[in-house]
């Protein structure tokens, strides 16, 4: 389907569910798991610098996740969020398999592609990004 207006439409709900699960993972970090623990975490799976690593996927996954609801700098945000990705495939789930029951990276691989798919893509229309055009996103508009 070739329609401007269903891409539009689809990326906005996949932009928002995106953003809602990085919000929640964010904030389990910062509120309810705390950044020390989350700092003693990193370390006991050997995450360089955990304690800068702990603040970046915080703040990434909360921050990231807010500005993806709302659609904007989605390019590097999506971005971001990818390299954050990347991280917990490498250094936490590579290890166990795909499936997620099992410690799997099926859910940081869906998050980390969908993530840089909004990153090539853009937040489309119905997005900050989408009213503020270049100044927010350097993604060109595919309307």
């Amino acid at each position: 389907m070739n329609s401007p207006i269903f891409r539009d439409i689809a990326t906005l709900i996949a932009r928002v569910g995106l953003g809602i699960v990085f919000i929640a993972h964010g904030w389990q970090k910062l509120n309810t798991n705390g950044l020390d623990a989350t700092k003693a975490f990193f370390e006991s799976v050997s995450v360089p610098l955990p304690g800068i690593s702990a603040y970046f996927a915080t703040f990434v996954e909360l921050v990231g996740g807010i500005a993806l609801v709302v659609g904007i700098f989605t390019p590097i945000i999506g971005i971001l969020l990818f390299l954050d990705m990347l991280g917990a495939f490498i250094f936490v789930h590579s290890d166990f398999g795909v499936f997620v029951s099992e410690n799997g990276y099926e859910l940081v691989l869906a998050l980390g592609v969908a993530s840089l798919l909004l990153a090539a893509v853009g937040a489309g229309r119905f997005s900050l990004d989408g009213v503020f055009g270049s100044k927010t996103s350097f993604a060109k508009s595919r309307a």
